[in-house]
């Protein structure tokens, strides 16, 4: 059964960084793309950031471009959002999803140039329970 666990949310100072961990289990990632989601309460939810692991290739929204790093580490099953000069806006409940043979022009409408609609969760079908960040001083 496919599964994917979060972790390390925290509480950070404004400035600061956190680095997310998101493992799979019960699948191997090879055919997946991982996208990492946010949301508040009272809030859409935002697409901030996905890998597709077939080919490597990364998608970030202009709130996060230039402070967020998505990457794998295949042997480990792993993707990791690695989040810096965090912000008081950043903070949110993340959550990682799993999509599977996802399209380059999907994956940029979702991430890039439109942001999630809640019709795009058709495609993300497994999702983990979420980490929280909080980030204030």
């Amino acid at each position: 059964q496919l599964q994917l666990v979060e972790f390390g949310g925290g509480l950070v100072q404004p400035g600061g960084s956190l680095r997310l961990s998101c493992a799979a289990w019960g699948f191997s990632l090879e055919n997946y793309a991982i996208g990492w989601f946010r949301q508040t309460p009272g809030k859409e939810r935002e697409a901030v950031s996905c890998i597709n692991i077939r080919d490597g290739s990364t998608y970030y929204p202009d709130s996060v471009k230039g402070r967020f790093t998505i990457s794998r580490d295949n042997a480990k099953n792993i993707v990791y959002l690695q989040m810096n000069s965090l912000k008081p806006a950043d903070t949110a409940h993340y959550n990682c999803a799993a999509a599977r043979d996802m399209e380059f022009t999907t994956l940029q409408e979702i991430f890039v140039t439109v942001g999630y609609r809640p019709w795009h969760l058709r495609y993300f079908e497994d999702w983990g329970q979420g980490t929280l960040v909080t980030v204030s001083s």
